[in-house]
């Protein structure tokens, strides 16, 4: 695995300076890296004042969207390409492929707590797509695609955790019909920049890109 994806998730949070939801419940409690100590990382983080040049703004927010969906700049780059020609808001369209990825919907839906939590449960096939196991995190979903919890993962401890945590659960995505009772959700819209629910200027990318 690529070492960004190694390093501590904090970091990446104090670095944005803002909470990109990395580590789950953690970041909602009095123990979150933001809350504790908000500023930059580093022996020099407090004394940090420059402002950044307009390439580095943009590289910095390139950095804070790829490390909130976990993807490296190979597939980043991947996912820019397939929408930089389509009509419409090259920005938006780029966010809403991201929001689209399978291990992001099971983290919406309230089946995992965090980015890469998502991506594991994904990965050793607890989850179901349209009734077909499906083990690519990175898969994108469509409009009217179902995704479910495996039968055979339900009775698993984790999951039964989770029907307590989801019947407090209040920020069901708008885009998302989710039903408790069968741990499954149904992707009824496409997401908007809005629904991201962190702060992202993805022009900025677009710029970043089109030198």
């Amino acid at each position: 695995m690529a070492r960004d994806l190694l390093g501590s998730k904090c970091k990446r949070c104090r670095r944005a300076q803002e909470k990109l939801f990395l580590k789950g419940d953690r970041c909602n409690s009095a123990k979150c890296a933001i809350s504790r100590r908000p500023y930059a990382p580093g022996v020099h983080g407090k004394n940090i004042s420059r402002g950044l040049s307009e390439f580095g703004k943009q590289l910095a927010m390139k950095q804070r969207i790829k490390r909130m969906y976990g993807v490296l700049e190979r597939q980043f780059r991947k996912h820019y390409d397939e929408i930089s020609n389509k009509p419409g808001v090259t920005g938006d369209l780029l966010m809403t492929r991201l929001e689209m990825r399978l291990d992001n919907v099971v983290r919406k839906m309230g089946l995992a707590s965090s980015p890469i939590q998502a991506r594991q449960l994904v990965t050793h096939g607890a989850f179901l797509v349209n009734g077909k196991k499906l083990t690519i995190p990175s898969c994108l979903v469509k409009i009217g695609d179902v995704i479910s919890v495996k039968e055979s993962k339900k009775g698993n401890a984790y999951f039964v955790n989770q029907i307590q945590t989801l019947a407090n659960k209040k920020d069901f995505p708008r885009w998302i019909q989710f039903d408790q009772s069968k741990l499954e959700g149904k992707v009824i819209s496409l997401p908007t920049r809005e629904d991201v629910g962190v702060h992202v200027d993805p022009q900025m990318v677009v710029e970043s890109y089109s030198r």
